[in-house]
């Protein structure tokens, strides 16, 4: 009797240990978290986005300006137009609509706020979860830019 019960409990730590794993690796591999904005020119952060999945849509919100780069920690996006125009970058929605496609998400669109431009993107996540790479272009993904955050803890 004693036996069986030992074996009971090992079981049923290997199968809590290999549901933990398993549940680590899909947590790494996501998207949705806080990321450090890395400018793909300069290399310098620009800002906190946070990334929430919604009802397997990918939405990424401004929570932090850094400044500098940025001349101040509460910037407008004056490049943007029509509802956006003038409006506080710290809260913005940036990035929105993207689904799951393999091993990324694809479909939606990224707002470039020093542009005021709005670009059909793609993100992957890579590094064992560490980096993210966002994908902004037009029409084909070849004709574009890529930048790559970084994860924040």
């Amino acid at each position: 009797m004693r036996v069986n019960t030992s074996f009971r409990r090992a079981l049923i730590g290997l199968v809590g240990v290999a549901c933990l794993g398993s549940g680590l690796r899909g947590a790494e591999t996501s998207a949705a978290g806080r990321w450090r904005t890395i400018d793909d020119k300069t290399g310098q952060a620009k800002s906190i986005v946070r990334i929430v999945e919604t009802n397997g849509e990918l939405n990424g919100q401004v929570e932090r300006v850094f400044s500098p780069p940025a001349p101040s920690a509460t910037p407008l996006c004056e490049k943007c137009t029509g509802d956006l125009k003038n409006k506080p970058l710290v809260g913005m929605t940036i990035m929105w609509g993207m689904t799951k496609d393999g091993d990324g998400y694809s479909g939606g669109r990224v707002l470039d706020p020093e542009e005021g431009k709005t670009y059909r993107g793609k993100v992957r996540v890579v590094d064992n979860g560490r980096k993210l790479e966002l994908r902004g272009y037009i029409g084909i993904s070849m004709i574009g830019r890529t930048q790559t955050w970084v994860r924040e803890p």
